[in-house]
């Protein structure tokens, strides 16, 4: 019995100092590990920022594009039918939103509904314009819309609004 206690005398400290160094080595290594992830979660959020607003730059560009009078001004009447020429601007815009769709991944869902939102109010704006018995050709169509959307009639000013607000909270 007196070597089972000679030898736990001696080897008891050997088993503190073992118990202690696992401790103080186990709390390092989750201790970097725990610093790796932060380090990449902040080159993540870095590079993930710059695509961020990328997609906001792509979106402003998007609704600035389809405002009444920009793309007015772009696409000219081929004929004097307004039917037709409003169909031609219903093309030019889902055109336009088809080439930005991916953007959506990089903005808030709220963000994109807004845009979706702007994007189909004006074409529901656009196709009230043809069914205005007043106007009898393309040309009539284009001033009275060029005309009447002021900024409150305007939905991309809506739009390029949210967009703006949301860019702003990225940074505040």
């Amino acid at each position: 019995m007196d070597a089972i206690l000679d030898i736990l005398i001696s080897v008891g400290p050997a088993i503190v100092v073992a118990l202690l160094a696992y401790y103080f080595f186990d709390s390092f290594m989750k201790n970097e590990e725990n610093r790796r992830r932060f380090l990449l979660h902040k080159q993540n959020q870095k590079d993930t920022l710059a695509l961020r607003l990328q997609a906001y730059e792509r979106l402003t560009l998007f609704l600035e594009r389809i405002s009444p009078n920009q793309l007015l001004i772009r696409v000219k009447p081929s004929s004097d039918d307004k039917k037709s020429y409003v169909d031609l601007l219903i093309a030019t815009i889902e055109q336009e939103f088809e080439h930005n769709l991916t953007q959506q991944i990089y903005i808030s869902n709220e963000c994109w509904s807004v845009i979706k939102s702007s994007k189909n109010t004006l074409i529901q704006q656009l196709r009230k314009g043809v069914a205005n018995t007043e106007l009898n050709s393309a040309h009539d169509l284009r001033a009275y819309i060029l005309t009447n959307f002021d900024e409150s009639h305007n939905p991309t000013l809506l739009g390029l609004d949210y967009l703006k607000t949301e860019v702003q909270e990225l940074f505040d």
